[in-house]
This record gives structure tokens, C-alpha cells and sequence, in this order.
């Protein structure tokens, strides 16, 4: 615990993934105070033509009260 889920569309190396699987265990240790043997970090590949009923409406649309960064809005 914490499991973090990455979706995205397909394209990214395993090396691209990998790197950033590495800097978000890093933070989540570093801001939650977690081991590293807590912390995994998982990844979804998800087409741009499955995007808007896979992850824009279950996701981001039905639970717009608990994004703490909402797409198309700065930090």
C-alpha cells in the first residue's frame, strides 16, 4: 500500500515506464513516508478510441470531487 495506476495510451518504452514508475515510488515514499517495499506501481495501456468510456467518464468524469490534479487545469 500505496498502488498507484498509470493509464495512458499505447507508444511508451519499457524504459520510459520504468523510469517513471521509479520517480513516482520516489515520491510517494518521500511525501507519505512508505518503503520502498510498500509502494508498487502499475501500468494500463488504453486506446485513444477506448479512452472516453474507459477512463474519461468511470475516472476522471465520475469522480471529479477526488482528483487533486483535474486534466486541463494548472497545478
Amino acid at each position: 500500500m500505496p498502488h498507484v495506476i498509470v493509464k495512458l495510451w499505447p507508444g511508451k518504452s519499457e524504459q520510459q515506464k520504468t523510469e517513471l514508475a521509479e520517480a513516482i515510488s520516489r515520491e510517494v515514499m518521500q511525501k507519505l513516508g512508505y518503503g520502498e517495499a510498500s509502494v508498487s506501481v502499475g501500468f494500463e495501456e488504453i486506446s485513444a478510441s477506448d479512452w472516453r468510456e474507459k477512463v474519461y467518464r468511470p475516472d476522471i468524469r465520475g469522480r471529479w470531487e477526488s482528483l487533486y490534479k483535474k486534466p486541463g487545469y494548472q497545478m
